[in-house]
């Protein structure tokens, strides 16, 4: 469970991580053997903020990984197994589905698990923000894709994650949320020189024990 807040807890927020062997694949060169080991650093480390954030009641993980399981359940989050085994977008359907079927009375938020610098409280405003509308969105800091995806309850819950996924989740109807200041809500992570710029904001403990031997070329 979250931390006492200043809002009402409104939401469940539903964080899909993948297997850790076909994750992160751009950052093979930079990471190498320890790539697998930095997608968990980066997946935990944005469960540990989700679960502090503002209107946040529960965190709900879908995922087949025992050890990302195990270290998200101790810091008070809920997982599942991703059941479809088809990809993102049905994971994050399963897990809203089971998220509903727990806490009817909530909306239901995607985040992605690669935002390694979130804030809670940038994390909270945009939950915030979410509440004024039906369906609406978060995009990237590239612009193209899309970090947080959130509808409220009762309303439909069809994330377009994925290539260009910012204009898939415009052309369905959601309201794209665009709050200034909330550049670690946006700060996603998939090249050498997206992780350098979240380290620049601040990333979370887990990441940043494993990212200066890999920045400074000692594996």
């Amino acid at each position: 469970m979250s931390s006492a807040q200043s809002t009402p807890p409104a939401w469940a927020v539903v964080v899909p991580v993948k297997r850790l062997e076909v994750a992160k694949t751009r950052l093979s060169r930079l990471a190498g053997v320890h790539r697998a080991a930095l997608a968990s650093a980066f997946a935990v480390d944005t469960v540990a903020a989700a679960l502090q954030a503002p209107g946040v009641a529960w965190v709900l993980v879908v995922t087949d990984e025992p050890e990302v399981s195990r270290q998200v359940r101790e810091l008070g989050a809920q997982t599942v197994l991703d059941v479809p085994a088809a990809g993102l977008n049905p994971a994050l359907a399963y897990g809203a589905a089971v998220a509903t079927r727990r806490s009817p009375e909530l909306g239901v938020a995607a985040l992605s698990a690669d935002l390694p610098a979130l804030r809670p409280a940038e994390l909270g405003r945009a939950l915030a923000a979410a509440l004024t509308h039906p369906v609406s969105f978060v995009s990237d800091a590239e612009g193209t894709g899309t970090t947080l995806f959130a509808a409220r309850p009762g309303e439909p819950f069809q994330p377009q994650f994925g290539h260009r996924s910012r204009a898939a989740h415009r052309a369905d109807g959601a309201v794209e949320i665009t709050l200034a200041g909330l550049p670690t809500l946006h700060r996603d992570v998939d090249t050498e020189v997206d992780l350098a710029d979240a380290r620049r904001l601040g990333v979370g403990p887990l990441t940043e024990a494993l990212v200066p031997s890999l920045l400074d070329g000692q594996p």
